[in-house]
C-alpha cells in the first residue's frame, strides 16, 4: 500500500496540463459539489485551489489525513486544530499561501500541495494556478503562510488509538477491583432471557450459570465508550464547517 506522499502526489500529477473552462467550470468543483458539499451549485465554478488538493486527497485514499475543504483559511486552521502545523516543508506537505507575504492564517490565499523540497525552494502541484491551470509551480518561501502535515495527522490519530487500547486492556485486565462476594448489584446475570443495556435490547443464547463480574462489565462499556469516541474524532468526519466555502474566500485565489 503506498504511503500517504507517494499516493497523494500521484493522484495530483495525474491530471497536470488541465485547464479550467471559460466560465470558471472545472471537474473538481463539480466533483467537490457532487461528493462533499451539495449546499451551493457555485462550487462548480468557484476557485477551486482546495478542491483539487481534496479531490486528490480522495483518489489517494488519503482524505482523512489531508480533510475536505474548500476554503484555505478553515482547512488551515484545521490542520493546527490537529496538531499538524509545521514551518518546515517536505513532499506530500499541504503549502499555504498568502500573497501579501503575511505570516496569519487568516491571511491565507491559495493552497498547493508539495512535491519536493530543495534548499529554499519549494515545488509544488497546484490548481487554479496562474488563474486557469493545474500545473507544476517554484515557490520561495516568501509568501508561505505555513504546511499541513498529512503525515503528522496519522500520526497523531494512530497514538490516540493505541492510548485508548491500552486504557481499555488495562481496565479488562484488572483496572476495577472486582467487587465484594454478597455486596455486588452484578453478580450473575441470566441470559436466558432478553437483556437491556444502555436502551439496547437483543435477544441472547441460552447460557446457564454465567457469571459477569463488574470488573468485565465496566472493560466493555469502556471499550464501546473508547471506540465511539475515536470514531468522532476521527479528522476527515470531524470537519463540519470546514466544508462549507466563506463568500470572503474565494475571490482570494484568482491570484494564484
Amino acid at each position: 500500500m503506498p504511503s500517504i506522499v507517494d499516493g497523494l502526489l500521484d493522484a495530483a500529477q495525474r491530471d497536470l496540463g488541465y485547464r479550467e473552462q471559460s466560465n470558471g467550470y472545472t471537474k473538481f468543483g463539480e466533483w467537490y459539489y457532487a461528493n462533499v458539499d451539495k449546499s451551493d451549485s457555485y462550487f462548480k465554478t468557484a476557485p477551486w485551489c482546495d478542491m483539487f488538493v481534496t479531490w486528490a486527497a480522495h483518489q489517494a485514499g488519503v482524505q482523512e489525513y489531508v480533510g475536505e475543504f474548500a476554503y484555505t483559511v478553515d482547512h488551515a486552521k484545521w490542520f493546527r486544530q490537529q496538531n499538524a502545523w509545521s514551518d518546515e516543508p517536505e513532499p506530500g506537505a499541504i503549502v499555504f499561501f498568502d500573497w501579501s507575504g503575511g505570516d496569519s492564517i487568516e491571511g491565507i490565499d491559495h493552497v498547493g500541495i508539495v512535491e519536493k523540497v530543495d534548499g529554499a525552494k519549494i515545488f509544488t502541484i497546484e490548481g487554479n494556478a496562474d488563474r486557469v491551470w493545474l500545473k507544476r509551480k517554484e515557490r520561495d518561501q516568501g509568501k508561505i503562510v505555513g504546511y499541513g502535515l498529512p503525515r503528522k495527522v496519522q500520526e497523531n490519530l494512530g497514538a490516540r488509538e493505541e492510548n485508548a487500547s491500552e486504557q481499555v486492556e488495562s481496565a479488562a485486565v484488572g483496572g476495577a477491583p472486582e467487587p465484594p462476594a454478597k455486596s455486588s448489584a452484578v453478580q450473575h446475570v441470566s441470559v436466558s432471557a432478553p437483556q437491556t443495556f444502555a436502551g439496547v435490547t437483543s435477544e441472547l443464547p441460552q447460557v446457564q450459570d454465567v457469571t459477569a463480574p463488574a470488573a468485565v462489565l465496566v472493560a466493555l462499556l469502556c471499550t464501546a465508550v473508547a471506540v465511539r469516541r475515536i470514531r468522532d474524532s476521527r479528522p476527515a468526519h470531524a470537519v463540519g464547517g470546514g466544508r462549507h466555502h466563506q463568500a470572503s474566500g474565494w475571490n482570494r485565489d484568482l491570484l494564484a
